[in-house]
């Protein structure tokens, strides 16, 4: 096996993926037995999400009454306290807070499956409600590890040889356990620095059984969740099965690795790494990889110590992440701290391939619709473009929907507007969607759960950028380097058109004559609108609260 190549010579394997400079392996030449029948694995692995789907007509075992048992429970007990508690007080975040405890104490009961989908929920910041976000965050560190005995009997299973044989050190505790696996540092016998992915025993038919038990149950909590991102239980459901299926085999995440290695290598992309998988320690269940090391995302501090640009970090992982899904069609589909290192030299190390990103032609074309229609502000480009992801029939009438959403009529800024008239234009968006048949395909959450990830990214590492700015000068830096491309690809070329951000500013809720936002001025105003909405909710219950004893008299 080729150890590190000399100072002088860059890793041959950099022409194959965005890797280290200091490879433990250089996969050059190297076969890969692990990647091979890797396609076939992923369509037959995509084929078993609707068998597990299947409605059934009685209910799929003791598993799902255990299920049912324990929600039923979570939910009964929150009408009976802070429903009712949050309906006296007139505070609604009462109330969702309360559900999200309980349902997070719920899921932590019935086991991996729903601890795992508890921590998708948890990187959902903007996706679903701040409440829920908040209580699912706990699911990241309450995963009791395995045992070092069972770790060791799934590794030497897979590897087919004693621990020993394979590994000089391997470290008992591990560095990380999450719901489907947990991840050890050790020493190959050969001398290199490695971490190895070991997937918890037993977790694979546990995750089937739970999924067809959660698509049973999923139609009866419709309604009763008054939860505005799930309030459709079912395409939650199907959404998570076609996410957690793939991360039961680790040969899938290994090909993801080096995929999208690929794709920034094809960009030119050199602020992010991936870590080098094994050209040969990879099996369903067992995922050696290449060690690296960095400050952690939310260090900004240590970062800045450093010497290191936060801003820039930021602003490379953005371009990486939309150059990957809108040119390539593959992107990374879980982005969260817990995923990203920042190395001493600023480049960024990303971790964590089980859940990926990957588009047909139409679907990433889709995408770049998206991305040019708001740099260009052309609502229709957006709108076909959501259209072709299937968010909306195909069928639909694009002008109608414009005009019914109000996409033509002028910017309202939020802030000025008192709270029920805001309720009511909430309100009135999310019927007129609806009754388009609107909704929100796995991709599209994805797609859009990163973004709100790197928005977020801002507060912290680079909350006084100006947004419009960051936005003008991505949008400049695919204009002048993918012209040719996006024009051939989408059929507008954005060289021959002015980048015009009035969308974005519409989008935060600011009009043309704010030239500049930043992140703590864009928080100052959702600050401004969160306190707002809760002084009106406390006054209508305290107007209801007068107005009960009058009408209990006339009756």
């Amino acid at each position: 096996m080729a150890m590190t190549s000399p100072l002088d010579e860059p890793p041959a394997d950099l022409a194959l993926g965005a890797f280290s400079d200091t490879p433990p392996w250089d996969l050059t030449g190297k076969p890969l037995p692990w990647r091979a029948g890797v396609s076939s694995l992923r369509t037959a692995t995509a084929l078993a999400v609707p068998k597990l789907l299947s409605r059934r007509l009685f209910p799929p075992g003791r598993r799902v009454v255990v299920t049912g048992l324990r929600l039923g429970w979570a939910i009964l007990a929150w009408r009976l306290v802070e429903r009712r508690q949050a309906a006296k007080l007139g505070r609604r975040e009462i109330s969702r807070a309360g559900l999200s405890r309980r349902l997070r104490r719920a899921f932590e009961r019935l086991g991996p499956t729903y601890i795992k989908l508890g921590q998708i929920l948890s990187s959902g910041e903007g996706v679903f409600p701040p409440e829920l976000v908040a209580e699912f965050k706990l699911c990241r560190d309450r995963v009791p590890p395995e045992p070092f005995k069972v770790v060791r009997e799934v590794v030497e299973a897979d590897l087919g040889r004693p621990l020993e044989e394979v590994f000089s050190y391997f470290e008992p505790a591990p560095i990380a356990a999450a719901s489907i696996a947990q991840v050890h540092a050790a020493r190959l016998a050969s001398g290199e620095e490695v971490v190895v992915k070991v997937q918890r025993p037993q977790v694979e038919p546990l995750v089937r059984h739970d999924i067809a038990a959660m698509s049973w149950l999923a139609p009866l909590l419709i309604g009763r969740i008054p939860v505005a991102s799930l309030a459709n239980p079912p395409a939650l459901v199907e959404l998570f099965a076609e996410t957690i299926v793939e991360e039961l085999d680790f040969r899938l995440e290994a090909d993801n690795m080096l995929d999208i290695a690929a794709v920034l290598v094809g960009t030119g992309q050199k602020a992010v790494v991936v870590p080098r998988p094994h050209p040969e320690l990879v099996t369903q269940r067992v995922l050696v990889m290449e060690r690296l090391d960095g400050f952690s995302w939310d260090d900004v501090e240590g970062m800045h110590q450093a010497g290191i640009d936060t801003s820039a970090v930021v602003r490379a992982l953005m371009i990486a992440f939309l150059e990957g899904a809108t040119l390539f069609g593959v992107f990374h589909g879980d982005l969260h701290g817990g995923n990203l290192l920042v190395r001493p030299d600023g480049r960024v190390a990303l971790l964590d391939y089980g859940i990926t990103g990957r588009l047909d032609e139409r679907r990433r074309i889709a995408f770049l619709r998206l991305l040019m229609g708001g740099t260009l502000n052309d609502t229709r480009l957006q709108l076909v473009g959501l259209r072709d992801l299937g968010a909306v029939p195909p069928d639909t009438d694009l002008e109608a929907l414009a005009a019914d959403l109000g996409l033509d009529k002028p910017v309202v800024d939020p802030t000025t507007m008192d709270p029920e008239a805001l309720l009511a234009e909430v309100r009135e968006l999310t019927k007129r969607l609806l009754a388009y048949g609107a909704k929100f395909p796995k991709i599209l959450m994805l797609f859009v759960k990163d973004l709100l990830f790197l928005d977020g990214s801002l507060a912290t590492l680079a909350p006084d950028v100006d947004l419009f700015a960051e936005v003008a000068g991505v949008a400049a830096y695919f204009t002048t380097r993918y012209g040719e491309r996006i024009a051939h690809d989408i059929g507008v070329d954005p060289r021959q058109h002015a980048i015009d951000i009035s969308g974005v500013r519409a989008a935060v809720g600011v009009t043309d004559e704010v030239e500049a936002l930043t992140y703590r001025d864009l928080q100052a105003r959702r600050e401004l609108i969160r306190r707002r909405m809760e002084e009106h909710a406390r006054r209508s219950a305290r107007t209801r609260a007068r107005r009960w004893p009058q009408l209990t008299r006339r009756r």
